[in-house]
C-alpha cells in the first residue's frame, strides 16, 4: 500500500470510527444508558420549561381479555420516564398471567387487592412457587421465567415496576407465542415427544390465560422441590412502619431488608390530610409513584427557575427523575396512600430540612442575607413529615 493510499485509509477508519462511536452514543442516550446521563443533557428536561411528570394510569385504555387487564406507562405514554416503567394489572378469578419473561427489566410488584400465585425459576434450574395477599411485594431479576395467577374466588389488583422506562410489558417474551411459532419437529425432538403432543397449541401469545381457580394448596413442579437460595417474597406491610410521623408513615424494603431486590426500592408512604413529604431528592436513583387512594399535589424543582406542580388523583402515576427536588403532599380530605419505586436496590435521600441542619447558621445568613438568629428558629434535625404549615 503506498503511503497515499495509506493515509486515505487511515482517514477513512479514522471517520468510521468516530461515526460508529456517535451513533452508538447517540442510540445509548436515546435508550436512557446512565453512563451518558453526566455528558449529554436529556432532551425530555433540557427545554426552558419542565414537561408534565404525570399520567392517568388507570383511565387509560391498556390491553383487555375478558375481565383481566394490564395498562402501562413506559416513555412512550409518560416521556419523562426513561429510567422506570409501570403496569397496573388485574387479574379475574382463574386468569393467569402465562408463563413469560422479561428480558430488558426486572419486575418488582405490589399486592393492593385480592391474592396472587407466582412461580419463577432462575439460570440454575430453581423453581419457587409463593402465594401473595395485599401489601406483599414480589421481586423477580431481568430474564427469570415466571407466571402469575389470580388465587380465591376474588380479582386481584396488583402494581409491577420495571428498573427500565422503555421496557413493555406488551413486549415481553411469552410460552404460547414462542411454542405456537415453533415447528413441531423441533419442539418433539426438543421434548422427546410426539410431534402430535403440540396439536392444538395456541398459534399466537395468550397473554391472559383463563381456567378454573387454583387449588389452595400448589401442586409440586415436575423436578419437584428446587428452591432458590434468596426467596422472590417480602411481606412487606406485616411489617413495623420504617418511619411514624404525626403526619404520617413510611415502609421502605430495599436489598438490606428484600436481598434479591437488587435493582429496585419500594416504599409505602400514608400521609395524613395536609401533611407534606417535605422537600428532598435522590442521589441515586429515579422515582416512579402510583396513588393507591387519596389526592396529592407534587412539586418538581429542575434547576434553572424550572418548577412545576401535578395534581394527582387514585391511579394517577407521576415520575421524578433523579437528583430533582421534589415534595409530595396530601391536599384531600381524606388520607392518602402513595406506591412510590426507585430503580435502585439501596435507598438515598437527602432532605431540605436536613441540609439546613447540616449548616452553622453563619453559613445560612450568608447565603440568604438574612440575619443568623432566624435560622435558629429551624429545625435542628430532619423533618421528613410535616403536619404543619406554619
Amino acid at each position: 500500500m503506498s503511503d497515499s493510499n495509506r493515509r486515505n485509509f487511515l482517514a477513512g477508519a479514522a471517520l468510521f470510527a468516530a461515526t460508529t462511536t456517535a451513533m452508538l452514543t447517540s442510540r445509548a442516550t436515546e435508550a436512557g444508558d446512565p453512563s451518558f446521563m453526566n455528558n449529554v443533557p436529556d432532551p425530555a428536561l433540557s427545554g426552558k420549561e419542565l414537561p408534565t411528570f404525570k399520567f392517568a394510569l388507570e383511565k387509560s385504555e391498556g390491553k383487555v381479555i375478558g375481565k383481566s387487564s394490564g395498562k402501562e406507562a413506559t416513555v412512550l405514554q409518560l416521556p419523562i420516564s426513561k429510567g422506570i416503567a409501570g403496569v397496573s394489572m388485574r387479574l379475574e378469578p382463574g386468569a393467569m398471567r402465562e408463563l413469560h419473561w422479561h428480558a430488558t427489566a426486572a419486575e418488582w410488584a405490589f399486592v393492593v387487592e385480592g391474592r396472587v400465585r407466582t412461580t419463577v425459576i432462575d439460570p440454575q434450574g430453581n423453581a419457587e412457587t409463593n402465594d401473595f395477599g395485599p401489601g406483599d411485594v414480589w421481586y423477580f431479576p431481568r430474564g427469570h421465567g415466571h407466571m402469575l395467577e389470580s388465587l380465591g374466588n376474588e380479582s386481584a389488583h396488583f402494581i409491577l415496576i420495571f428498573d427500565n422506562g422503555y421496557f413493555s410489558e406488551f413486549g415481553t417474551f411469552s410460552i404460547s407465542d414462542w411454542i405456537g411459532h415453533t415447528p413441531k419437529p423441533l419442539l418433539a425432538k426438543n421434548f422427546g415427544v410426539p410431534a402430535s403432543a403440540f396439536d392444538g397449541f395456541p398459534k399466537d401469545e395468550v397473554y391472559f390465560a383463563r381456567g378454573a381457580v387454583p387449588p389452595e394448596q400448589p401442586a409440586s413442579p415436575l423436578q419437584g422441590r428446587k428452591l432458590p437460595p434468596q426467596t422472590h417474597k417480602y411481606e412487606m406491610l406485616e411489617q413495623p412502619p420504617h418511619k411514624i410521623f404525626k403526619g404520617g408513615r413510611e415502609w421502605r424494603v430495599d436489598s438490606s431488608r428484600f436481598p434479591i431486590s437488587k435493582t429496585v426500592t419500594g416504599v409505602i408512604l400514608d400521609l395524613e390530610p395536609g401533611a407534606l413529604r417535605e422537600l428532598h431528592w435522590h442521589p441515586n436513583a429515579d422515582e416512579w409513584q402510583y396513588v393507591i387512594e387519596g389526592d396529592i399535589s407534587v412539586t418538581m424543582f429542575g434547576s434553572h427557575g424550572r418548577y412545576r406542580t401535578e395534581t394527582m388523583e387514585m391511579g394517577d402515576v407521576g415520575y421524578i427523575p433523579q437528583g430533582y427536588g421534589h415534595s409530595i403532599e396530601n391536599i384531600g380530605k381524606k388520607p392518602c396512600r402513595i406506591l412510590i419505586g426507585f430503580n435502585s436496590g439501596t435507598y438515598e435521600a437527602i432532605d431540605l430540612s436536613q441540609w439546613f441542619a447540616g449548616n452553622p447558621t453563619d453559613v445560612l445568613a450568608t447565603n440568604f442575607s438574612k440575619p443568623a438568629s432566624l435560622f435558629e428558629k429551624f429545625p435542628k434535625q430532619d423533618v421528613f413529615i410535616s403536619s404543619s404549615g406554619e
